[in-house]
């Protein structure tokens, strides 16, 4: 099985390339070639099956470059943050949307070049939702996205949905939260504070949250998110959904139960408040979600906060 991962350095790239290595995508030692594309890599995981290339995934030179030969599944995790593609226009048009368009393009022709359907799990976001939002959701909640990243993101679910309605790629998308506990200190994300509480507690850092204490938002770990990723890969097509798109079952808590239980794990956590009313208000009122077609198709959501924070801290 022939396996590409765009973003593969990136947080949740790099612990995706790990799985797919030990376990595979439907069993172990099924990945006999995995394509891995980023920017750049610190550390390319030393294994015959792994090939690397570095730069823009949606780049025609790119793209000839990782798909001389079809591909069995590919997961488009890759994209500018969604506080850095508000920032910078034409960086996040040309990464989240037109490159993301040209993969699922090229991948699309394999079907009609070498009769060869390849499976697409692309990495969407609650972003499609925008803001403010309803006080109930479900899957039957329309998304209404309010930056940038979050139309990017729509654009890729419906494009993805178009050619497997056309027997071209068989998509998966999954609405992803704010995946936790990133390293250092990150600032292309919006949800950043969501790792940063993490880290300073970690740490033994003094940290001020952009959110206030009664802030709430969806959680979920790198563990998990990988989990879900893979689930995705490993549904059988009858019977899917025609816009293949889920919302994974997340954990909504307020950024003060997330804080209490890190200092019960580390024995304090510095955090003061200083709240942001426009970062609040993407990513503090995060309301009850139920969406019951991701429940039936079995992704999971960490189950309880005290797993939460082992799953966010267990690669540490």
């Amino acid at each position: 099985m022939r396996v590409l991962v765009t973003g593969a350095h990136g947080f949740v790239g790099s612990a995706l390339v790990r799985r797919l290595l030990n376990e595979g995508v439907a069993c172990a030692g099924d990945v006999t070639k995995l394509l891995l594309v980023d920017q750049k890599a610190d550390a390319i995981p030393t294994d015959d099956r792994v090939t690397f290339i570095a730069g823009d995934f949606g780049a025609p030179h790119t793209l000839d470059s990782l798909l001389p030969e079809p591909v069995d599944v590919a997961f488009h995790l890759a994209s500018v943050p969604g506080a850095q593609a508000e920032a910078d226009q034409a960086l996040g048009d040309r990464i989240n949307l037109h490159g993301t368009l040209a993969l699922f393009e090229r991948l699309a022709r394999q079907a009609e070049a070498h009769s060869r359907v390849a499976r697409v799990v692309f990495a969407s976001s609650v972003a499609v939702y925008g803001a403010p939002l309803p006080p109930q959701m479900d899957e039957h909640t329309v998304p209404k996205p309010t930056t940038s990243y979050g139309v990017h993101k729509l654009v890729g679910e419906q494009v993805l949905a178009d050619w497997t309605r056309r027997g071209k790629l068989d998509g998966r998308s999954l609405r992803l939260p704010g995946i936790v506990a990133r390293p250092g200190w990150s600032t292309g994300h919006g949800s950043a504070f969501m790792s940063a509480v993490f880290r300073a507690a970690q740490l033994g850092q003094r940290y001020t949250c952009p959110v206030a204490p009664s802030a709430t938002a969806w959680w979920m770990s790198r563990a998990c998110c990988v989990d879900n990723l893979l689930h995705a890969a490993r549904l059988p097509a009858d019977g899917l959904h025609a816009q293949r798109v889920w919302t994974p079952p997340v954990l909504r808590l307020e950024v003060q139960a997330i804080v209490d239980a890190l200092a019960d794990r580390f024995g304090s956590a510095q955090i003061d408040y200083a709240p942001d009313e426009s970062i609040e208000r993407l990513f503090g009122r995060q309301p009850p979600l139920a969406d019951r077609r991701a429940v039936e198709a079995g992704f999971q959501r960490d189950g309880t906060i005290e797993a939460l924070i082992t799953h966010a801290l267990a690669d540490d």
